[in-house]
């Protein structure tokens, strides 16, 4: 994570703050203090505390909890050192604190169906086990981190190795011990090729609810069943109802709307 920091203070950083060098005297000190401006979920605290390295910060509020607005965290120190980090530390706060409330608000549509939220690979780079913990925090689970700790048969791997069956049965030879197999599948047709070649885990992509119910019930509690693709706020809580144990959402980190947070600053010294 400090490395990530630090990239993101040079670049903003660049050569030096022409405006804070140009009207702050050095030894000024200041106290700025960070408002949720609207209702959400706070993510990514550590992150900020982190950006803020050299100044005294003091959490105002805790994380994963839906709040209306309100003091989110509280800054002091010397008051250049605060101008330089403050944009940095917001980014990072309003970024992930977007990405749980997004979260948070899928979670609570498929409230008491029993159906999980995941996230996807559909991170920013670099960002992503950020985002992923931000999803968490909102409430949701993670999927695969990468492509190194479960196997994922999509569509084109599948294309490349001759079909859904073929691809299945690959997998599953070829996974290492412990390792999730899950197979993803955009017909009825390949979902009775995926259960047929033994998947514990199948990806129902694309599939509107009335198919997601047959699948299900062809499913017959064989493989967990997983819907994604084209899932929305609007539609989640029907795809729930349809039985599906998971629903994976790309949405909640590539199309996240950031948090408006803001950071007010009062002169402790001159």
């Amino acid at each position: 994570m400090k490395d990530l920091i630090d990239a993101a203070l040079e670049e903003d950083l660049g050569g030096g703050d022409l405006t804070s060098e140009a009207v702050i005297d050095p030894s000024a000190e200041a106290r700025g203090e960070i408002h949720q401006k609207a209702p959400g979920v706070i993510a990514g605290m550590h992150v900020a505390e982190a950006a803020f390295e050299g100044l005294a910060f003091d959490w105002l509020c805790g994380e994963g909890e839906w709040r209306d607005g309100g003091p989110v965290a509280a800054v002091e120190g010397n008051a250049r050192l605060l101008m330089e980090r403050e944009r940095v530390a917001l980014n990072f706060l309003g970024r992930l604190s977007g990405i749980a409330t997004l979260t948070a608000r899928f979670v609570e549509a498929v409230e008491g169906t029993g159906a999980v939220i995941l996230d996807t690979r559909k991170t920013t780079p670099g960002l992503r086990a950020l985002e992923k913990e931000a999803v968490r925090t909102g409430g949701g689970h993670s999927h695969r981190d990468g492509l190194y700790d479960a196997i994922l048969v999509k569509e084109n791997h599948s294309a490349i190795a001759g079909g859904v069956l073929h691809a299945a049965e690959l997998a599953l030879a070829h996974a290492p011990s412990g390792v999730l197999v899950e197979v993803e599948v955009a017909s009825i047709e390949e979902l009775e090729l995926a259960l047929a070649a033994g998947v514990p885990r199948i990806l129902l992509d694309n599939m509107e609810p009335a198919q997601l119910l047959d699948a299900v019930s062809i499913n017959a509690g064989r493989a967990s069943l997983e819907a994604s693709g084209g899932i929305t706020l609007d539609n989640v809580r029907d795809v729930a109802a349809t039985g599906v144990e998971f629903i994976s959402i790309g949405a909640l980190t590539h199309s996240a709307t950031a948090l408006d947070l803001s950071l007010t600053c009062t002169p402790t010294s001159t």
